[in-house]
Order: C-alpha cells, then sequence, then structure tokens
C-alpha cells in the first residue's frame, strides 16, 4: 500500500471516530455487545416520548428517543442486567429486572395499553420488585406512573443465521473443570471442540479446520496471534490461560456465520465481555489443589508394569475486588490469577516398538516424569460515566510464564524445553451516545513474546526403525535424547485504532459501519537445531541388532548473517472496513446483510529478494534436476517487485431470521458468510531466517535402508569427527552451500478463507429452547509447504519400477549439490464440513434453580492433509493428496452440562461429553503395482464405540458468615473429574502396511486426566 493509501486510511478512521462517517452496518452493535429494540405501544393520548436502559449494578443510564409509534433502539449495551425506564407524557414506568447476554441481539415489545395494573405499585427509582431474571423467564403485568411493568418471556432473538452458544457467568462459575481455562465451556457450541495436549497446552478448534483459523475478542478487541498458531496470543505449547477467568462475565462462540464486524477467522469466533466494578464492593478469593494422591493412576503407570505415581500438583489461586470509586459514575475491577503445576507425560516409542529391543543403555530414557509450570496473571479495568451519553473504559491485562516441559512421544527427558511467555495489553475505549447515533471507538496496545530455549546443551541423538511389509517401507519413531532442539524468540508488538459507528435513525434498520487500522511489528528469532541432531536407522546395517553408531544425516544450525543477527522483523500495517445493516423488513422478517474488506502488508514477504546464491544453487546449470520438473522454480524467486498484498477479501456475510409467531417464540433462520483469515507469519518468515540462520542437512552414505542417497558434496561417508564442532565445521567448509536448506515463498501466496452456509428453526417452550440446524463449511488454500527436490529427470517418485527393491520415496536426497532440501511455500490446504445439530437450552433462574446445556453434532468432515499437518513432503502437489475423512473431526458428539440447587444447600453440576473414535490415515507404498497410496481408518478405541468418553462432576456448598457485608460467604467445593476414569488412548498406529494399522500404539491420555479429585475453597462478599 503506498503513502496515499496510508494517508487515505487514517483520514477515514478519524473521520469515523469523530462521528462523521454514515453507511449501512449491524444492529449488534460492536463485537461483544447486546443490542435491544421493539416497540412500546401506548394510549394515544399518553405516548412514549423516550426510553432510558440502566444497569442495575452500576447506575449507568443510557437514552433513547422514541418514535412516534413507539418503536426504540439500543445499539450498544454491554452485557448486564437492565431495567427500562419509559417516560411518558403523563409519566414514567420502570420494567422490571432482564438480562442482556453478551453478543446478544434482542428484541422487546411492550403494549403498556392493556397491560393490567400490580397490587402494590413501585414507587420511581427504587429498584425492581422482582427477582432478577434471565431473558426467558415467565411473566406479565404492567403498571403506571412509575409502576413496574413485568417483561418477561417477551424479550426474543434476532440472531439471525449466526450458530453458537452463549457461555454464561453461572456456567463459567459452576461447572467443574481443571485448569481454569475459560474457554473449557467453549465445546457446548455446535461443532466446537476444545482440546488440551499431554503438556497441559490448550487449543479451540471447529470447522474441521486448524486452531490458527479460531479468534477471540475480549471487549471487542482481537486477541489473534499473527506469528504462532492456536489462534490467540499466548496459547502455543502454553499449560496457561489467556485471560483471568474471574475477570470474564461471559462469552459467545460462534462456529458459523458470524457478522460483518468479526475479523481474522474463518472457523470459531469468541467473544467475551469482562466484569466490571459496581456501586458495591465485591470481592472474592479462591484455592484450587490437587495432587496425586487425589487421583487414580495413569494407564502407563499400570502397564506394561506397574509403577509409583509420579508426583503431581496442581494449585491454582487468586482473588479479585471491584467497587465504586464514585457512585454512578466510575468503578474499578481488579483480579489476580496464579497457577503452579507438576504434571506427568510418558516418554514411549511410536506404533508399540517393544522397549526390550532397544539397548539397555538407552531405556532409561523410557517412563513416566514430571513438567513444571507457572503462571502470574493480572487484569485490572477503570470505568467512567463522565455524562448520560458517554462511557469511557481503561484496562490493561499482564501475563507471565515460566516452566520446563516436555510433550508425551518419543522425546527424552533431557529434550525438554524452558518456556517463557510474556503479554501485555491496554485498551482505552470512549462511547458516546446520540439521540439516534452511536459512536464507539478504541485505541488499544498489545506486546506478546513466546520465547523457549532447550533446558540441556550438547548433541541430540534420534532413533528410527525400518520395518517392511512386502513391498512396502516404514519408518518408526524410537527415541530421541540428548539436548533440546527449541531455540526461538517470537512476538508482536503494536497499536490499534478502531471506530465503530450505529445510526438508528431510519426505521426498521439498525446501520453501522467500521473501521480498524493496525501498526504492528512481528518478530521472530528461531535458532532451532543450535544443539545438533543425528539421526539413525538402527536396522541399516546388516547383522547390527540394533545401530546406534552410524547416523545417516546429520542436521544442524548455523548463523550465516555476519552481524550474527537473525531475528526477522516485519512492520505489518492492517487495514479492514466493514457496513452492515439489520433490517427489520416486517414483524416476522429480519435480514443481516453485511460486507467486510480486510488488507495486510508483510513487508519481510512482500518485498523480499531472493538471494543471488540461492537462485544459482537451482539454476539449469548447478540443478538440472528442475528442467522437467513439474513446477516452475521462478514463480518463487523475487526481485522485491513481484509480490502483492492481496487486495481482493470482499466477504459478505448474510444473514435472516423469520418468526413464525408475533412472540418470536417460534423461528427459521440462516445464512451466508465468506471469512477471510491470514497467513500465519511463522511461515512467512522462513524464507528470511533460512538467509540468516540455515538447518544445514548432510547424508552418510550406506547408512539409510529406506532412501540411500546419491554421492555427493552433502551426501559422504561417515567420519566420527563429525561428532564435534570442529568436524561439523569441516563440512561447512567442504560443501559449496555448507549443506544449507532452501525456503523459497510462492511469489502468488493466497489467502485462506471458508465459505460458510447454515439454516435451522429455533423454538421456545417455556422453560426450554430448542434448536435444530445444518451447517456446511468449506475451506480453501490453507498453507503448505511442499518438497521442491526432484530426481535427475525432474520426476519425484522414481520411474523405473523394474527392480522390486525399489518403492516411490520421497526425492529427500536428490538435493542441489552443496545443498539441503528445497522447500517451496504455498497454498492448497483444502476442508469441508457438512453438520446437523440439535441443541437445547434451559437458562438457570432464582425461581427455577437449574440450567441444561446439551448440543449434538453429527459431522461429516473431510480434508487433502492430514489435519494439523503443514509440512507435506510425501507427494510432489498437494493436489495429488487424496481428499479423505478428517483425522480430527468426530463424526458424532455430545456435550451436555447443567446444574442444580439442591434442597441441601449444594449445588450440584456436572459435564458429560462423548464422541465416536478418531480417523487415522497412513501410507502404503508398492514396488508392483508402483506407487504410494494414502489410505484411512477408523481407530479401534474404548471398545470401537467411541473414542473419548468424560463424564465431571461438580458439588459446592455456600455458607453465609456474616461478617463484611451480609453476602459474604465462604465456598467449599469439590469436583471430580473423569468420574468413570475412561481411559482416552491418543496415540494410534499409523502404519498402514502394519496388521495392526489403526489399534492403540501406546498408553498415553495426552491431556485427558485419569480420575481426579480437585478440591477448592473460597470467600466472597
Amino acid at each position: 500500500m503506498n503513502k496515499m493509501m496510508l494517508r487515505a486510511a487514517v483520514v477515514s478512521l478519524t473521520a469515523l471516530s469523530s462521528g462523521l462517517l454514515f453507511a449501512p452496518a449491524p444492529a449488534s452493535a460492536q463485537v461483544g455487545q447486546a443490542s435491544l429494540r421493539g416497540t412500546l405501544t401506548a394510549p394515544a393520548d399518553n405516548p412514549v416520548i423516550e426510553v432510558a436502559a440502566v444497569e442495575i449494578s452500576t447506575g449507568i443510564r443510557r437514552v433513547v428517543p422514541a418514535d412516534a409509534a413507539g418503536a426504540y433502539n439500543f445499539a450498544s449495551l454491554r452485557a448486564g442486567t437492565y431495567r427500562l425506564e419509559i417516560k411518558q407524557r403523563n409519566g414514567t414506568r420502570n420494567s422490571d429486572a432482564f438480562t442482556l447476554r453478551v453478543g446478544q441481539t434482542a428484541g422487546l415489545d411492550l403494549d403498556l395499553a392493556t397491560a393490567p395494573t400490580p397490587a402494590a405499585p413501585a414507587t420511581e427509582g427504587t429498584a425492581p420488585a422482582a427477582t432478577t431474571p434471565e431473558a426467558g423467564t415467565d411473566a406479565a403485568a404492567a403498571g403506571s406512573g412509575g409502576e413496574i411493568i413485568v417483561t418477561g418471556n417477551r424479550i426474543r432473538s434476532l440472531s439471525g443465521g449466526q450458530v453458537g452458544s452463549v457461555i454464561s457467568s453461572r456456567l463459567i462459575e459452576q461447572l467443574p473443570q481443571n485448569n481454569r481455562n475459560f474457554l473449557a465451556f467453549a465445546d457446548l457450541a455446535p461443532g466446537v471442540r476444545f482440546i488440551e495436549d499431554s503438556s497441559g497446552s490448550s487449543r479451540i478448534q471447529g470447522g474441521a479446520q486448524d486452531s490458527r483459523t479460531v479468534n477471540v475478542f475480549i471487549d471487542g478487541v482481537s486477541q489473534k496471534d499473527y506469528v504462532l498458531k492456536n489462534g490467540i496470543t499466548g496459547q502455543d505449547t502454553s499449560s496457561g490461560n489467556p485471560f483471568p477467568q474471574l475477570a470474564i462475565g461471559e462469552y459467545q462462540v460462534l462456529s458459523s456465520n458470524y457478522k460483518a464486524e468479526f475479523d481474522q477467522v474463518s472457523s470459531v469466533a469468541i467473544t467475551a465481555g469482562t466484569k466490571s466494578g459496581t456501586n458495591e464492593f465485591h470481592g472474592e478469593a479462591f484455592f484450587d489443589f490437587t495432587n496425586q494422591d487425589l487421583r487414580d493412576r495413569r494407564p502407563s503407570e499400570i502397564f506394561p508394569t506397574y509403577i509409583p505415581k509420579t508426583d503431581t500438583s496442581n494449585k491454582q489461586f487468586g482473588a479479585a475486588l471491584g467497587g465504586p470509586i464514585i457512585k454512578d459514575k466510575m468503578h474499578f475491577f481488579g483480579t489476580y490469577e496464579g497457577k503452579r503445576i507438576s504434571s506427568p507425560y510418558d516418554v514411549r516409542p511410536n506404533n508399540n516398538f517393544p522397549i526390550s529391543s532397544v539397548p539397555e543403555q538407552y531405556r532409561d530414557n523410557f517412563g513416566t516424569f514430571a513438567q513444571q509450570f507457572k503462571e502470574d496473571l493480572y487484569f485490572g479495568k477503570i470505568d467512567i460515566v463522565p455524562t448520560d451519553n458517554d462511557l469511557i473504559e481503561l484496562s490493561g491485562k499482564y501475563r507471565k510464564e515460566s516452566g520446563l516441559q516436555n510433550i508425551t512421544g518419543i522425546d527424552a527427558a533431557s529434550t525438554a524445553t524452558l518456556n517463557k511467555v510474556e503479554d501485555k495489553r491496554g485498551l482505552l475505549r470512549w462511547q458516546h451516545t446520540g439521540d439516534q447515533w452511536i459512536n464507539d471507538v478504541r485505541v488499544s496496545y498489545e506486546n506478546a513474546i513466546f520465547s523457549p530455549t532447550p533446558s540441556t546443551d550438547g548433541i541430540t541423538q534420534f532413533f528410527q526403525s525400518t520395518e517392511r511389509f512386502g513391498t512396502s517401507v516404514q519408518r518408526n519413531d524410537i527415541l530421541r535424547f540428548g539436548a533440546g532442539s527449541n531455540f526461538q524468540s517470537k512476538g508482536q508488538k503494536g497499536w490499534t485504532l478502531q471506530d465503530d459507528f450505529t445510526f438508528t435513525g431510519f426505521k426498521g434498520h439498525t446501520i453501522k459501519v467500521g473501521g480498524k487500522a493496525k501498526w504492528v511489528k512481528l518478530n521472530s528469532l528461531e535458532q532451532n537445531l543450535t544443539n545438533p541432531l543425528y539421526t539413525y536407522d538402527v536396522n541399516a546395517i546388516p547383522g547390527v541388532a540394533f545401530n546406534d553408531t552410524l547416523p545417516y544425516r546429520l542436521q544442524f544450525g548455523a548463523t550465516k548473517d555476519a552481524s550474527g543477527n537473525a531475528t526477522v522483523s516485519s512492520k505489518n500495517f492492517q487495514l479492514g472496513f466493514y457496513a452492515q445493516d439489520d433490517w427489520d423488513v416486517t414483524s416476522h422478517l429480519t435480514l443481516n446483510l453485511g460486507l467486510r474488506w480486510d488488507y495486510e502488508r508483510t513487508p519481510a514477504y512482500l518485498d523480499y529478494v531472493t538471494p543471488a546464491v540461492n537462485v544459482a544453487a537451482v539454476s539449469p546449470e548447478n540443478y538440472p534436476n528442475l528442467d522437467k520438473a513439474d513446477y516452475n522454480i521462478n514463480d518463487f524467486i523475487t526481485d522485491g517487485s513481484k509480490r502483492k498484498a492481496f487486495k481482493g477479501a470482499w466477504q459478505p456475510r448474510l444473514g435472516f431470521t423469520y418468526r413464525f409467531d408475533e412472540a418470536g417464540r417460534f423461528s427459521m433462520f440462516g445464512g451466508y458468510g465468506r471469512s477471510y483469515d491470514r497467513n500465519q507469519f511463522d511461515f512467512l518468515q522462513q524464507e528470511v531466517s533460512q538467509g540468516r540462520f540455515q538447518v544445514r542437512s548432510f547424508n552418510f552414505i550406506g547408512n539409510d535402508s529406506v532412501n540411500p542417497c546419491t554421492p555427493s558434496q552433502t551426501c559422504i561417508a561417515w567420519n566420527p569427527i563429525y561428532l564435534t564442532d570442529a568436524g561439523r565445521q569441516q563440512l561447512l567448509g567442504a560443501a559449496t552451500g555448507g549443506g544449507s536448506e532452501f525456503r523459497f515463498m510462492n511469489n502468488d501466496l493466497k489467502v485462506p478463507y471458508s465459505d460458510q452456509f447454515s439454516l435451522g428453526v429455533r423454538g421456545r417452550f417455556s422453560p426450554v429452547e430448542l434448536e435444530v440446524g445444518v451447517t456446511h463449511i468449506e475451506s480453501n488454500d490453507g498453507f503448505v509447504f511442499l518438497l521442491g527436490n526432484r530426481r535427475t529427470d525432474g520426476s519425484f517418485f522414481f520411474n523405473d519400477p523394474t527392480s522390486a527393491t525399489d518403492i516411490p520415496q520421497s526425492p529427500t536426497t536428490f538435493t542441489p549439490n552443496g545443498y539441503g532440501s528445497i522447500i517451496l511455500g504455498s497454498n492448497g490446504l483444502k476442508t469441508n464440513s457438512d453438520a446437523a445439530y440439535f441443541k437445547l437450552t434451559k437458562v438457570y433462574s432464582a425461581s427455577s434453580p437449574w440450567s441444561i446445556d446439551a448440543t449434538y453434532t453429527y459431522t461429516r468432515a473431510d480434508e487433502n492433509r492430514k489435519f494439523g499437518e503443514t509440512y507435506s513432503l510425501d507427494y510432489a502437489q498437494i493436489s495429488d493428496y487424496p481428499t479423505l475423512r478428517s483425522s480430527a473431526v468426530p463424526r458424532h458428539r455430545l456435550v451436555i452440562a447443567g446444574s442444580v440447587d439442591t434442597p441441601i444447600g449444594v449445588t450440584f453440576s456436572s459435564k458429560f461429553q462423548i464422541e465416536s473414535p478418531a480417523f487415522v490415515k497412513g501410507f502404503i507404498d508398492n514396488a508392483d503395482p508402483f506407487g504410494r497410496i494414502l489410505v484411512g481408518r477408523q481407530v479401534d478405541s474404548l471398545g470401537d464405540v467411541w473414542g473419548r468418553r468424560q463424564l465431571d462432576f461438580a458439588f459446592t456448598k455456600y455458607v453465609p458468615i456474616g461478617f463484611v457485608s451480609d453476602q459474604a460467604r465462604i465456598r467449599m467445593r469439590v469436583d471430580i473429574l473423569n468420574v468413570m476414569n475412561d481411559r482416552n488412548y491418543v496415540d494410534f498406529n499409523s502404519n498402514a502396511s502394519d496388521p495392526a494399522f489403526g489399534q492403540r500404539s501406546s498408553y498415553s491420555i495426552g491431556g485427558n486426566p485419569p480420575r481426579t479429585v480437585k478440591l477448592s475453597a473460597g470467600f466472597s462478599f
């Protein structure tokens, strides 16, 4: 984008924040806000003049005029409990209390002329007499002269084609959970999964797409991670939480067809609202604890031999305080949460390779070990209401993590990583309300750093076995031990200016425009393999039972840049605009018409110049293998002018709701939306970083039984001197390119996107709400790495099937002379998801003290690459991969959560989840007929009936103490996780030629807990 376009963008945003720009947009105000509109029918001689929405806990008022027909529109309200003050010509009436949920678009019509008069009118300005209900509770009454009008179940949803769920503060507080990650209940939305791995890292995924396509908005601000995976900052290989749970009021999970204000997301969008202080002082504190004495044995502590439990400890603690600074005008809220965790992980060979076949000196690397984690998480917020038309909020978050981390698998404890995460965010928001418009402007700052380093230095050794099944050959990973290899420092830092302007002056329309500009510096330092890696084929040497002396490959990193600076930085600029209109066509039909456009400039990719030495290395003179290749290497070479930022990210977002009855109890909804995500910087930066810190790769003659190399500068005879630094330096000097690998990015990289369709019906059968729907989500242009090596005749696979020993192996050893492999960055990953779901909801209220949220989803999903695998080096092109059933989307999934207040004063809550078995894929390599086939099958898991099942209970007792305040109480709680002690195994044989293909290959249960008791105590007032 040139300077003129940049100036125009800033000018446009300035105009927006000044409230000068009018164009079509949505009713739900900004991301995370609620809206309320309707008609108040009154006698002709006593019309409604204006309506005020009063947030009961803070006294914050918002006033809008009513038109001649009594229509009113609150386009942007914080989630909370409100009452309406209805000003008529001859007096004022108050509604009773009602609750607006985060992201809710609600309608409320009242007939003031015909409603009955209550027996005991309330005095104007007093609190509502009725107990505060959730939206949807039954009631009906009206009054005059300041008397109460009960709203009750007249609140109706105008949600359009959006598919998802709202997770209330009660669900967050009451449902059983393990790690106090507020996102843990996102799986109550159709098609959404919340997954924890053995290291404690968590991720959200939906729509058959990877977790990097998720986005979370907190107080309307995107938490997107632009550099790393898992969607939001801080969640890449971390046991930490993205936000203190005490600070979250409630959140909305959208799995399909979100509105135009949502950006940089193509699967699951989550919007959360934080708590604020109120006109009363409230505080709480808690302490959670569990250890190895409060859990059952993990399967790896029972099989294959019975061993003592590994020490386990999980301590979580925190406190929050909020209250008034100036009543009705200024409030504060602050919270802290901490974690101290020691958790077990397993080191086991893949595919059930017998440990007894490993030499005795290496067997101590296998077993169960403990990893450590520490997190401190802070959040603070101040809100100011200088006038009835203005709301100012200032908030900040600080997150700091450290720990010793490993992941269940083949990596020995010595290869563990010292993790460090630091995340700072700040937000200043000003909302100004006019008679028929609202302007909401935010300025936010972020600074997130992820910097893992090896816990041990030295050399790393990696053992692999080779198994032959007929003509097919497969490698199995056995053990990686010695030094660690993970050395990174990656993050993002910058400012965002965003504005949302909503206009309600046209009857039947809520019109909104919004814009966002972001200046963010992306940083990436990746020096993996500073500790050299030696890979051994243990079956390579005839007559040797276990080859641990002759590696077939050596890989190590070395700085190339003369300055020694290997950090890649990119000063990115992002720009987005949207417009949307929520149009009440009739009293029954509402249309949601939106359009969004996004743009991003990444200088590190766009302005990159391919080094002349790289161009020469792959030229026909030096590497003729590409002369007859199935791709043109010039499509990946640039002089700094061949790449353009994508400007075609136009995203229509369309939805409708048709209400069959006047009360809106029964409705049909649907929608279509296109959503663009972005290319992760961790991929793009590799082209630049390879020029500064390169991974060098050398193969050794005769030591690889699967894919032997042809003698060259990087295929040489093994010499023990190469185990030393002097020997590695000798290799660098002997090879023309020092064995350095290449990363080439396509000059025409596309931006990943998804198309989403939904159709369904909703119905309210008091007190239960039902929803049935279908969705189709199709994602395209996902980022992928391909192998650019080709054989001497330009082919990818060996083209002479006459030899019975030849199998179609990738040409990993056919590298440019003196160099390592060619890796090409391109697009082409695709997924499809067709789902049908059923959702049942009953909201808790004081008059009906129980709740239930249940969602069943049936999904048929497929993909053209194994889920989560960006590197696709097994075929020449991504188009060569067959489209198979998704590896990460269960066919059937049921999640049920509920709570009830019992007569003995104990609140019982439970969550149950069950899903069908996973799908595993593997290759079959054939010599006759010659070819490589990718096949898949459903795994054998838990009796081949379900793939994962977990039932959790929680019992909470509140004891009033009458100290500090009349609301002070002590909380005592017991959580029982995985009550039935289901063993939810996660590792399955992926060798498609093995008769055991699809069967359990280890006793690892990943992040799924054995039966565990967690004890909690708390105090609140």
